[in-house]
């Protein structure tokens, strides 16, 4: 009974780390195959990592007391989730940003990996920074979040409510800060594209602003988008970093 119960406490923290994680937490992977992951990590880890208490400590816990250990479990592992799910968005946001620049924030498509309306542009760049992060074998990431969470919190303990609370705050900041650098060439040169027509605009008062800019713009987009396409696969580098400081471990 107790071997099982330990099995249950890793379970329950690996399942809701994978519940919002990016890639294995998308809907278009199947169910089962997120059920036979997360059981195959649990068990590994279960067998692996250290415990907060020995098996024969379970028996003398009350019902109330493991209902609230697992709730623990549940919620540090949402919180570990939900930090790289909101750093991993910087390249996403980054393509909004480009995207309200260049007058297609209405333009919006199904997203086939979340089932959710995005912007097509955002999705493109979230796509090619997901191939390059699968292929730097960005996923041991994840595997290495999970075992350093047991290093540090073993099943039965978690870090503080304070603590985990901040590595959301600061992760929030993070997608900001690391967006809007990501985006900051394209903002610079939409900027001096909108001086250029600023002062066609004053040369050649004839001439339909508007309608010459909005196909300039997004054709200008596009051609800053594949230039930038290279500098995505430096990000997956940042992106382990951050992970190492945002992550309550």
């Amino acid at each position: 009974m107790g071997i099982l119960f330990d099995f249950t406490m890793v379970l329950t923290r690996v399942s809701a780390f994978f519940l919002v994680l990016p890639v294995f937490g998308f809907t278009a992977i199947p169910i089962r195959i997120k059920v036979a992951l997360a059981i195959f990590i649990s068990l590994f880890f279960t067998r692996t990592s250290p415990l907060a208490m020995r098996s024969s400590a379970w028996r003398q816990i009350s019902t109330l007391e493991i209902v609230l250990l697992l709730s623990n479990e549940a919620i540090y592992g949402l919180c570990l989730g939900v930090i790289v799910t909101t750093v991993f968005s910087s390249v996403k946001f980054c393509g909004q940003v480009a995207e309200h620049q260049m007058g297609l924030t209405m333009a919006e498509i199904l997203d086939p990996l979340t089932d959710e309306q995005s912007q097509p542009l955002g999705m493109f760049l979230e796509m090619i920074f997901i191939i390059a992060f699968l292929s730097a074998n960005g996923h041991h990431l994840f595997l290495l979040t999970l075992n350093r969470s047991y290093e540090a919190f073993p099943a039965g303990s978690i870090p503080t409510l304070p603590v985990m609370v901040g590595g959301i705050a600061k992760s929030g900041s993070t997608l900001l800060i690391a967006g809007l650098r990501l985006a900051a060439p394209m903002l610079a040169a939409f900027l001096l594209l909108m001086v250029v027509l600023a002062v066609v605009a004053r040369v050649a008062p004839e001439t339909d602003i508007l309608l010459v800019s909005l196909p300039l713009r997004v054709g200008f987009g596009l051609m800053l988008a594949g230039m930038f396409i290279p500098f995505i696969t430096g990000f997956v580098g940042e992106f382990a970093d951050w992970m190492g400081k945002l992550l309550p471990l």
